[in-house]
């Protein structure tokens, strides 16, 4: 990646990693670090900072929209089930890691519940590699973006956990790998 970019059009980015909206304009120029689960993660040296764009913005990168398995689809009339959500979970990832969060380890538990409206409700706890980690709020809001649009969710929670501490020993094989280590 870090491949430098010009944004054609105005959009509005998420400030990594404090997670406050924030709109890039036309024509500033940016470097494009990571392209992961449908999102874009680029620095903006004009304004200091590292940002996320949604994949709808991907014109704005001069790019086509990710598509395939970044976004998983499941036919809305099918019963939304665990594994919904664990691959919604899997198109997340830390703006600096280019692993997802799952593979990390970084989610340890996921509840789906009745909802008073019918639909269900979607219950997750995650933590982070460390807890002075700013990550946590753009990470988590991602999360539950996601696992709300999935058909049949009424609501969903991503709540930030520290116990157990995380380590490298929570991390699948294939992370372990992508990242060269144990």
């Amino acid at each position: 990646m870090n491949a430098p970019v010009t944004l054609q059009r105005d959009c509005q980015a998420i400030r990594i990693p404090g997670g406050d909206i924030t709109l890039l304009p036309a024509g500033m120029p940016v470097v494009l670090t990571q392209a992961l689960g449908g999102s874009y993660t680029v620095e903006a040296p004009l304004l200091g900072g590292i940002f996320r764009l949604s994949g709808r913005d991907a014109d704005a990168l001069g790019l086509s929209p990710e598509t395939g398995p970044s976004a998983p689809e499941r036919p809305s009339e099918r019963p939304l089930e665990e594994d919904d959500v664990w691959e919604r979970l899997r198109t997340c990832y830390d703006p600096e890691i280019p692993v997802n969060i799952v593979d990390l380890g970084l989610v340890y538990d996921l509840k789906i519940l009745p909802h008073s409206s019918g639909g269900r409700r979607v219950e997750v706890k995650m933590t982070l590699t460390a807890p002075g980690c700013g990550m946590g709020p753009a990470i988590a809001a991602d999360a539950r973006q996601k696992i709300a649009a999935l058909p049949g969710v009424a609501e969903a929670e991503v709540t930030v956990v520290w116990d157990p501490p995380w380590s490298l020993d929570m991390m699948s094989v294939e992370a372990k790998r992508r990242l060269g280590v144990g």
